[in-house]
């Protein structure tokens, strides 16, 4: 079964530097619909105005995830970590028993697109931790990359959870296929352009529930970056 969630159908806020979209219940708002799917429990796509961002606040027992699709994000966090993530980064902070960061857009004059993903760990009270890697995107290009697991296969980012989270960049009528074992599910993200998803059609910002199906065909039309949550 494929469940379609437009993107005009998630939540949305607007507060001038930063204008976010919702796919499950997130600050104000609240979806008794869309609260969560499994142990994924965020998906907000972000876009910060130049040299705006989330001032340092406070996180715990959290896995979050940033996929940045534009521009470039600067990270600090009171673990110590500084960095800059940029396309094809992929960056992991596990909150844990508390952790305290800072999300800024680190261009002056572009924007920042990002994905904000958080799970929810199998675990609570971990020992905060953090992680980030690049994956070139001929890695991803008409086929499927592993970027987060609970096992750091393919030397993909590590999260406290079984997830796992594939990306693929499809050009015009490629595929790809992904398989479900029995028993799991997925959610598919359109990070940009459109792509069919088992013969519906998605674009940009649109997203599907996958439950009950063996597998995922995607194929670019004309072409695609997909992100496949496979979800216990």
């Amino acid at each position: 079964m494929i469940k379609i969630r437009k993107s005009e159908e998630r939540g949305h806020a607007n507060h001038g530097w930063l204008d976010s979209y919702h796919t499950f219940s997130f600050a104000e708002y609240h979806d008794p619909n869309h609260v969560q799917f499994g142990s994924l429990r965020v998906i907000n796509e972000d876009r910060v105005q130049p040299g705006q961002g989330f001032g340092t606040h406070g996180h715990r027992d959290m896995e979050i995830v940033s996929y940045v699709l534009e521009g470039a994000l600067k990270h600090s966090d009171s673990m110590g970590n500084g960095s800059i993530i940029s396309p094809g980064d992929v960056q992991r902070m596990s909150a844990g028993t508390g952790v305290t960061h800072s999300e800024y857009n680190a261009s002056q004059s572009e924007l920042v697109h990002f994905l904000q993903i958080w799970i929810l760990p199998k675990t609570i009270g971990l020992a905060p931790s953090y992680e980030q890697k690049y994956f070139p995107i001929n890695d991803k290009r008409n086929r499927l990359c592993l970027l987060v697991s609970p096992d750091g296969h393919d030397g993909s980012v590590t999260v406290h959870q079984d997830i796992r989270i594939y990306s693929s960049v499809l050009e015009k009528s490629s595929s790809v296929t992904h398989t479900l074992a029995p028993g799991r599910r997925a959610y598919v993200q359109l990070a940009s352009g459109a792509a069919e998803v088992n013969s519906h059609l998605l674009h940009a910002g649109d997203g599907a529930r996958i439950t009950d199906e063996s597998s995922i065909l995607l194929t670019g039309a004309p072409e695609a970056e997909a992100l496949i949550f496979d979800i216990a």
